[in-house]
């Protein structure tokens, strides 16, 4: 397969994630998230895929809006990063958050799963 294959099938798999993410779709993120995902968050603190999931499924972290300002991604074989910068709020924790933030995914393509996301790091931006 060709990068070039592989980077719209990447960026079909964040806009799927994007949707997901909205709609607090638990089996969708099951989906897209790697099992050994390491994420930090901007407060530092590191979580993992059940972390997420356990969020969306008990309603303590709900997007209400996420707006994308700007989307870039690279592709090199078979491992993949999105840099995502936009507008986010909703609840976070139990608590209503509202921030810019700025998301770099690393992914990873296997013929099983296609693209999942194995690291992520988020930050607020200015």
């Amino acid at each position: 397969m060709r990068d070039t294959e592989r980077e719209a099938e990447l960026l079909e798999a964040e806009r799927r994630l994007q949707t997901a993410q909205r709609a607090g779709d638990v089996a969708a993120l099951d989906a897209l998230l790697d099992d050994r995902l390491i994420a930090v968050g901007p407060d530092g603190r590191t979580f993992g895929k059940e972390d997420d999931l356990a969020a969306h499924r008990s309603g303590s972290s709900v997007l209400d809006e996420l707006v994308e300002e700007e989307l870039e991604l690279v592709v090199a074989g078979t491992t993949g990063v999105t840099f995502f910068r936009g507008r986010v709020s909703g609840t976070f924790a139990g608590a209503p958050f509202a921030a810019r933030l700025r998301y770099t995914r690393t992914w990873a393509y296997d013929d099983e799963y296609g693209w999942r996301i194995l690291a992520a790091h988020l930050s607020p931006v200015p």
